[in-house]
């Protein structure tokens, strides 16, 4: 059974997943790691889902705002023992979820070149490829996405 919390960046099961999270990335992202790493701290998010199954902890992802109308998606991560299975579409949804309920019409994200199955998740979820955008424009190893009126 698959559980989705609620919760913020001070999580102790969020903050774990987010260092596995990390761990991937750096290995990924090969030498543009640090430039990610960058814009991925944890101490302004305050809207964070942690899924769970058997109430062990398996994926996460947050929002935050971006600017008035718009939310970016930040720190989506499955652990390797739990992919395949729907659940990093199901804190997608429940973020877009959330981020509606707090008045935010529109969702945002960058994922790297490499993600590629990041990408597909955004695909199937209905999100269409942008200009990079921020911190991202100009970066050939970025890709950037949006959803609007998410519900």
């Amino acid at each position: 059974m698959i559980t989705l919390i609620r919760t913020n960046s001070t999580d102790k099961d969020f903050i774990q997943l987010v260092k596995e999270l990390d761990a991937f990335l750096a290995i990924t992202d090969g030498e543009d790691h640090a430039f990610y790493n960058q814009f991925n701290q944890l101490d302004t998010i305050k809207h964070t889902l942690v899924a769970f199954v058997n109430e062990t902890p398996v994926a996460c992802g947050a929002i935050k705002k971006f600017d008035a109308t718009t939310v970016e998606i930040k720190r989506m991560f499955t652990s390797e023992k739990a992919r395949g299975k729907g659940i990093a579409t199901k804190i997608l949804l429940e973020l877009e979820k959330w981020a509606s309920e707090l008045g935010f019409k529109r969702c945002i994200l960058e994922t790297g070149i490499r993600q590629v199955e990041a990408i597909g998740l955004y695909k199937k979820n209905n999100y269409k490829q942008i200009d990079n955008y921020g911190q991202y424009a100009g970066v050939e190893e970025s890709v950037c996405f949006e959803k609007i009126n998410v519900e």
